[in-house]
């Protein structure tokens, strides 16, 4: 079998950060990095599953929610998929990205979709290491531009 792509991606040099991953027909996929990989430890579950559903709902009710297709966790708790329609530009996914962080950050109140009916896992919630997570992002996304969503080589 071929090697899928993102494992083509050298992970011992990656750091922080996002990066556009991949174009398929109409969608364009995001890798929000969070983590250095296999160097800084991974992230908690009940963070990332919180993140998740606020990111997630952040970006479904933005005005450019049409485009939005994914938001979710990589396996190897790391960083998030993102992705879009490329009718989305890179420059406004770069923005929608840093408000959602910044949403996400800020939040108070009732995490959405925390329920029995509405969540498959709904006790492994933290909201506090959550919003930690998505400062620290804010922080390394904070001049983020086009010209940094490629991916670095050695």
């Amino acid at each position: 079998m071929e090697k899928i792509a993102s494992f083509t991606i050298d992970h011992t040099i990656l750091p922080k950060g996002m990066y556009l991953s991949r174009v398929d027909a109409n969608t364009v996929t995001y890798d929000i990095r969070t983590r250095r990989p296999n160097v800084e430890e991974v992230m908690e579950n009940d963070a990332i599953h919180t993140l998740e559903h606020l990111f997630a709902t952040y970006v479904r009710n933005s005005d450019v929610s049409d485009k939005i297709v994914y938001f979710g966790p990589m396996g190897c708790r790391t960083g998030f998929y993102f992705i879009t329609l490329d009718t989305l530009s890179k420059a406004d996914t770069i923005t929608l990205t840093q408000n959602a962080l910044r949403f996400c950050a800020d939040f108070t109140g009732e995490v959405p979709g925390v329920s029995a009916a509405e969540c498959g896992n709904y006790r492994d919630h933290n909201l506090e290491l959550a919003k930690a997570e998505a400062a620290a992002m804010c922080k390394v996304l904070e001049s983020w531009g086009e010209e940094n969503l490629i991916y670095p080589t050695k």
